[in-house]
């Protein structure tokens, strides 16, 4: 599932190309995606409004529309991408790479992409200078919505604390942990009422990052491991959306490239290869559902 960092690379590409943009049209192939409107009614709200903003709230994007004051709310869930198509064919350096729009690093591919809509693709949206952005979903679990004020802020409401805000001191941190000490750790951590944005991928990673185990009590976490925790959560959060996420499975950057963090993982995905500290073998488990990820040695 796309998590934070994969979900604010996007809105820091799609800002430089979207904002601005006015919507012509739209096609939706796959009505449950805008559920509850028709697949009509969703492409009529759209067409002929405006992006304004792009904003990011956990793992939603949030597409400020006018002149209607609605919000375009986009949850990728497990497989979702988005994927803009520029109008104009892309331009090609000498040794036949992309040119990338506002520099080489990080830029938005100016041109189109080898692959049009797929059979996953779940609605097209056609803006007026001929540009298209692609919401494509293997697994049909992610979400259009067209939110009101007052329904954005019911939705925004029940989501806790942005892991990189500055009102996400390590004291806060330590006070969220401490509302269920009973709890496993991955759970308070993957728990989006409480912090927003973390999921499989950088709670793993985070727990590997700071030596404890994704098991252990949160009664059990000495002020030092929820400093030590604290930084390393924060660290590796900036450290990917440096790196434009990571493409483990399905997620792609909106111009259909992969995020380029895969190298930086220690315990993600990793099962069985040798620890990069230890060189014992990764494991993985089950834990409250979730597949589980850390070394036996080095993690306590």
């Amino acid at each position: 599932m796309p998590e934070l960092p994969e979900v604010e690379t996007l809105r820091r590409e799609l800002e430089r190309v979207l904002v601005g943009q006015i919507i012509k049209t739209g096609k939706v192939f796959w009505p449950g995606t805008v559920a509850p409107l028709s697949s009509s009614a969703f492409v009529k709200k759209l067409s002929g409004q405006k992006i304004t903003a792009i904003r990011r709230r956990a793992k939603i994007l949030l597409l400020s529309l006018s002149p209607s004051q609605l919000t375009l709310a986009i949850h990728l869930k497990l497989t979702g991408q988005l994927v803009y198509h520029p109008l104009q064919p892309p331009q090609r350096g000498r040794d036949n790479s992309p040119l990338l729009r506002g520099g080489a690093r990080g830029g938005v591919v100016i041109g189109g992409h080898p692959e049009d809509p797929t059979k996953h693709t779940r609605a097209i949206f056609h803006f007026t200078d001929g540009s298209q952005l692609y919401f494509n979903d293997l697994r049909k679990f992610g979400w259009l919505k067209l939110l009101s004020s007052n329904s954005k802020e019911g939705l925004l409401a029940r989501l806790g604390r942005e892991p990189l805000s500055k009102e996400f001191g390590w004291e806060t941190f330590k006070t969220i942990l401490q509302r269920y000490p009973n709890r496993r750790l991955k759970q308070t951590l993957l728990d989006q009422t409480l912090i927003a944005g973390l999921g499989n991928i950088y709670v793993d990673e985070s727990c590997f990052a700071t030596r404890v185990m994704p098991d252990r009590r949160v009664k059990k976490l000495t002020d030092s491991e929820i400093k030590k925790l604290h930084r390393a959560i924060q660290r590796i959060l900036k450290l990917a959306i440096r790196e434009g996420g990571t493409s483990a499975r399905n997620y792609v950057r909106s111009d259909g490239r992969p995020g380029g963090f895969v190298p930086y993982l220690k315990v993600y995905g990793r099962t069985g290869k040798p620890c990069k500290n230890c060189r014992a073998p990764i494991t993985k488990v089950k834990l409250l559902g979730r597949g589980t990820h850390f070394c036996p040695q080095c993690q306590k």
